[in-house]
Order: structure tokens, then sequence, then C-alpha cells
């Protein structure tokens, strides 16, 4: 589990697919890397992946962390359009006794939204996507969504997706100050939202089933 608070950005040093497996090398701050353990879970831009190896020394200000990619996640998310030199959102997993300052994550990226617009005036910065329309309705105004694996509340929402107002602290934190119109991110939805939609929805199906 995740908070959805980015805690930095790591480097992409290398990304080799072989036999549907992406083998995904980042370089991060070491501080970063402290007691980390083979087997931890690391929000990647959103994606919950898992650590295979790392190394890192006392005296290294920069180590490395390895990961293997599977076909599922590379089709649902972004990190199949990654390159050696750009940059990634990390989030380390929840530990007990974490201050929660975003809000419940799960890693499960559920879709792809593509940037339409980017507007920017002064401080403030608003970004338009889209999303499949299977996902809309998940998407309430006001709501949480995690984007790239940062939490966010979403801006106005339309008939083919939605808006966000970012702070420059969101821009300068994560890679969304650095992404362009044409980009693809990944989408998480807020869990409480989807197990209410679908709840309501399963009670309105059944009980329309009954009264037939």
């Amino acid at each position: 589990m995740f908070t959805g608070i980015v805690q930095t950005q790591a480097t992409v040093i290398s990304c080799n697919k072989s036999g549907g497996v992406l083998r995904l090398v980042l370089s991060v701050s070491s501080n970063y890397l402290n007691h980390l353990d083979i087997g931890a879970s690391i929000a990647i831009n959103g994606c919950c992946l898992t650590v295979v190896r790392y190394e890192v020394s006392p005296q290294d200000v920069v180590g490395q962390v390895y990961f293997d990619v599977i076909d599922e996640s590379l089709k649902l998310t972004n990190l199949g359009f990654l390159k050696r030199g750009l940059k990634v959102n990390f989030e380390r997993s929840l530990t007990f006794g974490t201050e929660l300052g975003g809000h419940i994550v799960s890693g499960h990226i559920h879709c792809m939204a593509k940037i339409k617009a980017i507007v920017k005036d002064h401080d403030n910065c608003r970004v338009q996507l889209s999303l499949p329309n299977e996902w809309l309705k998940f998407v309430l105004y006001k709501g949480f969504i995690t984007i790239n694996g940062a939490s966010l509340t979403v801006g106005e929402v339309n008939a083919t997706g939605f808006w966000l107002h970012l702070i420059p602290e969101t821009l300068s934190i994560t890679n969304l100050g650095r992404a362009v119109e044409g980009d693809f991110l990944n989408i998480e939805v807020d869990q409480q939202t989807y197990t209410i939609v679908n709840t309501v929805e399963n009670y309105l199906r059944k009980s329309t089933q009954i009264a037939q």
C-alpha cells in the first residue's frame, strides 16, 4: 500500500525487454534505499513493482534498484514507454506510523489517460486528460485520483475526461512537470469510489432482474 505522496524522482538507467519481461533499472538517491529488502514493493509512476535487486554502499550518494515488469503491467501502464534518461515518480511502501498526506493507494493501475491540453498561467497549471469511457464513472469532481503515483484531486469532469489543477510543488516533486501534450499517464481510481459505484450498479442490476 502507498499514500500517493511521491517521495522523489528516479532516473531510468536501462529498460531491456527479454521473453516478455522488461528489466527496469533505476538510479535514485541512496537514502531512498535505506533498509530496503529484496521483494519489497515500490511504486514507480504509481505502479507497484517488486525489487529484485539493488546496489548501494555506505559511501554511495546514488544507488541503483532493479525491477522485472511483466506484459500485463506493460499493457496497462506507461512503463513500456520508458527510455534511458527519463524520470519516474518513486514512492516506498507505506509503513505504520507514517503520516498519511494523500490517500490509500494500492499501486494497481487501472488504465492510462492521455494529456489533451496543458494550460499554464502564473503559478497555476491546468491539465486536461482524456480517459477510457468505462473508467469515467469512477471519476468524481473533487474526488481522489492517483496520476503517475501522485495523489491528486479531480477538477472539472466532462464527457471524455477531466481536468487537474497542479500547484508548483507538485510540478517540481513529480514528473508531471515534465509532461507534454500527447503523453500517457498512469491512472488508479479511488478504491472507495470504485467499490461504491460497483456495489450500487450490482444492486440495481439485481433489483431490475427481480422486478422482471
